[in-house]
């Protein structure tokens, strides 16, 4: 075999066009293994990927007997992702970074998100992304929708009255912010043309968009068990489209962690009913048995009648 950089393969492809793609592949797996799930690509980038190579590129064989023809990869835009599709495993047998990895990984992905402009519309109308807060070594995650007014304006999520509730929520079971995470589907706040207030409900698009950044979040944090805020962050993780009315209090899984969903803070600020707020209580006690939290007699007993 001829080993010169333009010599050709018996199956009739360029050493320098394996050379590339080995050398592409390598870099790849280096990245994933240290957490990296999302590589930016212009459009630009994914238009000349799908575009057939020149003929020059890659010489004509010459004329084999009974052999089959070389495997041509697909490209790279119609690859599937790294990433498992909603509801499936995730893999078992990448090992988890050490402490200073991952906190390099996670500011890395922080980095490359508070950047993003794939939304027009919303890295236009935005004040800040809302990438999410709290401890990456958490073993719960809270998920909630999109950023609203406030949390734009703070760049930070569930600081309006609905993060208020959830941090109470949170205190009760004993636990502090700072203990947990909490993200979005959604780090943009979703545009309200012509509206000075309101919020409105992520689009289909704008969620397929957004929901890789929250995949790689969760895959960096790995929490032993996630909280769906609503039936949108239920939708968003895990592709259902089921009432919440149905779905929560029921255990989910999301790529083999639990995921419990329950009602969005907001509806407990608009329903206000001691019954209601039972109901969102007992999906967080279950969630705090799940992880083995201690529950207090006490705890068992908020918002029951005759309680105090």
């Amino acid at each position: 075999m001829n080993s010169s950089s333009d010599s050709i393969y018996d199956d009739g492809v360029p050493a320098t066009y394996d050379e590339l793609l080995g050398a592409t592949i390598q870099r790849l797996e280096d990245l994933k293994s240290r957490g990296v799930r999302h590589i930016p690509v212009s459009s630009e980038t994914l238009r000349q990927l799908a575009l057939p190579p020149k003929p020059a590129q890659i010489p004509v064989a010459r004329p084999q007997a009974e052999k089959p023809g070389p495997s041509i990869p697909a490209p790279i835009a119609e690859q599937r992702a790294l990433l498992p599709l909603p509801g499936e495993a995730a893999p078992d047998s990448k090992p988890a970074l050490d402490p200073a990895e991952k906190a390099a990984a996670f500011a890395a992905l922080r980095e490359r998100a508070m950047v993003c402009v794939k939304c027009k519309h919303l890295a236009s109308s935005r004040k800040n992304v809302v990438f999410g807060v709290g401890n990456i070594d958490a073993e719960l995650m809270f998920v909630g929708e999109a950023p609203g007014a406030d949390e734009d304006t703070q760049g930070e999520p569930f600081v309006g009255r609905a993060g208020e509730l959830l941090t109470k929520i949170i205190q009760a079971m004993g636990l502090q912010r700072s203990d947990v995470y909490i993200a979005n589907i959604l780090k943009c706040r979703p545009d309200t043309p012509g509206e000075t207030s309101g919020n409105r409900k992520p689009t289909p698009d704008e969620m397929a968009t957004c929901i890789p950044w929250l995949h790689e979040q969760i895959d960096l944090i790995r929490p032993k068990v996630l909280v769906a805020l609503g039936a949108t962050a239920v939708e968003g993780l895990l592709g259902k489209t089921v009432g919440i009315m149905k779905l929560r209090g029921h255990w989910q899984t999301y790529r083999g962690t639990p995921l419990m969903p329950t009602f969005h803070p907001a509806y407990l600020l608009r329903n206000q009913a001691m019954s209601e707020k039972r109901k969102v209580w007992e999906d967080i006690l279950a969630v705090m048995e799940k992880l083995g939290m201690p529950v207090s007699d006490k705890q068992r007993k908020y918002f029951l009648k005759g309680s105090s």
